[in-house]
């Protein structure tokens, strides 16, 4: 379940040479693709490990047009327990979207589609996969970023906190980010608030809470391509590991090493 992504520095290049004549300037590219590999010392979803506090290898690839569509492959690795399946071991969210940013607000919103391949054994009529759409807009005061988020996951299977007879829920994820970057250093500073509603697979905890708030502090240093990341995660949940009932959304220190190219 997504995200993790780190705040990747850009390079702008400026020509102190004679001018440039503008016929002589080649246009920008149509479409733009980035991509990314990061290795992340446990695989927090709002707030929650994916892999039981282990270590998970991460990867994307985003294919961007100048209208501001864009779609997007996001993959981790991930412990078993995250669909109740000893099967499956991996996460892949599948990203359509569109952005456009008008002076220093930007808008930003799609569809997310979750995936986790193999994690069926037969005659299993469980649901892992499902969809989520999310909007959010944030906007630039010098330096400081604030972003508003929502994502919306529709009444669907997966949700069902029992997947035999029990109906299908959806949920809301409401959150909260604060990001900066301190002048003339590669160092960003970042902080999130968000809550998870509903009594869906998503947001309903080990005790049967339905909801549950999570919380973070992190830094970020860029060397060229590559991110180093230290982030403080924290939730009031109480979701467990189902398979040896150790506790997976208390407090810990998440550390990131990411490349983009």
């Amino acid at each position: 379940m997504r995200f993790s992504t780190l705040s990747l520095g850009g390079l702008l290049l400026v020509a102190t040479a004679a001018p440039a004549f503008a016929d002589d300037a080649a246009p920008p590219p149509a479409l733009t693709i980035n991509a990314t590999a990061t290795v992340v010392s446990d695989y927090r979803f709002r707030g929650v490990s994916q892999t039981d506090k282990n270590v998970a290898l991460q990867g994307s690839i985003t294919l961007t047009h100048e209208s501001g569509f864009y779609v997007s492959v996001w993959g981790s690795s991930t412990d078993s327990y995250v669909t109740a399946s000893l099967a499956g071991h991996q996460e892949i969210d599948i990203i359509a979207g569109y952005s456009k940013t008008f002076g220093g607000t930007k808008i930003d919103g799609g569809v997310l589609y979750y995936v986790y391949p193999k994690t069926k054994f037969a005659g299993d009529t469980s649901s892992s996969d499902f969809a989520e759409p999310y909007f959010d807009i944030s906007h630039t005061f010098g330096p400081v970023t604030a972003k508003a988020t929502i994502n919306y996951a529709f009444k669907q299977k997966a949700l069902r906190l029992d997947q035999t007879t029990g109906p299908s829920h959806d949920n809301v994820y409401l959150a909260g980010d604060l990001s900066a970057a301190i002048p003339h250093t590669p160092i960003g500073l970042t902080a999130h608030i968000g809550h998870s509603f509903g009594p869906s697979w998503l947001a309903t905890d080990f005790n049967g809470k339905k909801g549950y708030t999570d919380w973070g502090l992190g830094a970020t240093v860029t060397y060229k391509v590559l991110t180093f990341g230290l982030s403080y995660v924290d939730t009031n949940a109480d979701f467990r590991n189902p398979f040896n009932l150790k506790k997976i959304s208390n407090s810990g220190v998440v550390g990131t090493i990411g490349v983009s190219f």
